[in-house]
Order: structure tokens, then C-alpha cells, then sequence
């Protein structure tokens, strides 16, 4: 049996850190390479210009335009690459446009590489499918292969709308947290706080590091990485 093809990946996203981090994902996912990494709408296009693209992870705040914008003049252009959104645009409105305009897939950030990696299988199969369909059943099997058939799940005792809080709350204040500052913002107990906390460290989504100065134990102050954790590093 012939292997599919690779697929080729152009990862689009203004942070550095967090482009690496998406290349670095889509790379480890069997049947799929990167061959392109863009921090704004015009090194996209560039890239597009020159390199055959399958599929366009695509961050839609950059720094010179929307990412629907791009993408509305890429399917102006001919340029016909699938893309799959990542990014924390949460807007129905703007899921609906990005769908008319060929996002298979969102991928809503903060998220670790078990979630992408799904995603990208999904897309894989999809792609894989190939001749005629037999009826409206095998047309909906095809087109739902796209779709999780459930929600993420998360470690056992965590709920999503408190860990959307916690995220919430972390990510406006760069300066860090200690777990007792998240859960009196959130309305929660430190210790639940920090179970949250610690989630978004193994997620690869925030950092932590001991807060010196105090008489006693050093506190941990945790801060929102868009980008790969290491779980313990220095704050700058």
C-alpha cells in the first residue's frame, strides 16, 4: 500500500516563541513537515509565493492585519491551502467567517501538543479519504473526522470554565501570581488555585518560580508563557 503523501505545514504566528513551539508540535506529528514558519501577513505571503502549502496554522491577531484578512486575499490570489486557526479568538462571528473561508479546525490557545496532535490526525484522515461516496452516510462520516466527538478532557477534580477563569486571570497580569493572589482574584482556595496553576505549567502554558523576600518557605509566583514551559524557570 502507498504511504500518503506529507503534508506540508506553514506555521503563521507573530510571537517567536510560540511559532517555534506550533513548528515544533506539527513536526513531531507523523505525516507532517513544516516547511515554513511567518510572523506577519506579508512573510506568509512571501512563503505562499514560493513554497506548496497543504495547510496554514494560522494565529489570526498579527501585527500587520487580521488572519482572516490574509486569508481572504489568499483565496483571492488562488492560494487554496487548508488552515486550521490557533489562537485565543474566542468571537462566534469571527469562527463562522474564518469556516466560510476554509479554517477546518480552531485550535484555542492556551493548548498542550496532545490537542494539536489530535487535530492534525483528524485533518490527516480527512485528506486521506479519496473516490466516489457511497451515500449521505459515508459523506457524513467523511466531513465528521473534523470534529472531535468529545471535549477535551481535563485531569480529574478540574473543570473547564474555573480553568478558563484561572487562564483568564493569569494572563493579565504579566508580572505572575502566587496561587493565594489567582484563587482570591477567581474567587477559589489557594490549593485549588494552585492545582489549576499547575495544569497550565504541565500544559506548557505558564512558568513558575520561587518568590524570595519573605521570612520563611519562598512562595511560587506563576506567570502566562505563550510559548513551551520547561515548568521551572527564572523570571526575567
Amino acid at each position: 500500500m502507498t504511504a500518503p503523501p506529507t503534508l506540508r505545514v506553514l506555521v503563521v504566528e507573530d510571537d517567536p516563541v510560540a511559532a517555534d513551539a506550533h513548528a515544533l508540535y506539527a513536526g513531531r506529528v507523523e505525516g507532517f513537515t513544516v516547511v515554513g514558519v511567518a510572523h506577519s501577513r506579508a512573510a506568509a505571503v512571501r512563503v505562499l509565493d514560493r513554497t506548496p502549502v497543504d495547510l496554514i496554522l494560522l494565529d489570526l491577531y498579527l501585527p500587520d492585519g487580521h488572519g482572516l484578512q490574509l486569508l481572504r486575499a489568499l483565496r483571492a490570489a488562488g492560494h487554496c491551502a487548508d488552515v486550521i486557526a490557533v489562537t485565543s479568538a474566542r468571537d462566534l462571528a469571527i469562527v463562522r467567517e474564518g469556516v466560510s473561508l476554509g479554517v477546518v479546525q480552531y485550535v484555542l490557545k492556551p493548548f498542550a501538543f496532545a490537542t494539536l496532535r489530535d487535530r492534525l490526525a483528524r485533518y490527516a484522515e480527512f485528506r486521506a479519504a479519496a473516490g466516489e461516496a457511497s451515500g449521505q452516510d459515508e459523506v457524513d462520516r467523511a466531513l465528521a473526522t473534523l470534529r472531535a466527538p468529545h471535549p477535551a478532557t481535563l485531569p480529574k477534580g478540574l473543570s473547564a470554565p474555573t480553568l478558563e477563569a484561572v487562564t483568564r486571570t493569569l494572563r493579565a497580569t504579566p508580572a505572575g501570581l502566587t496561587a493565594a493572589e489567582a484563587g482570591t482574584a477567581v474567587g477559589i482556595s489557594r490549593i485549588t488555585a494552585r492545582r489549576y496553576l499547575e495544569h497550565l505549567v504541565t500544559a506548557g502554558r505558564a512558568v513558575r518560580a520561587p518568590q524570595y523576600g519573605q521570612i520563611g518557605r519562598p512562595e511560587l509566583q506563576y506567570r502566562w508563557l505563550d510559548g513551551p514551559a520547561r515548568g521551572h524557570l527564572p523570571f526575567p
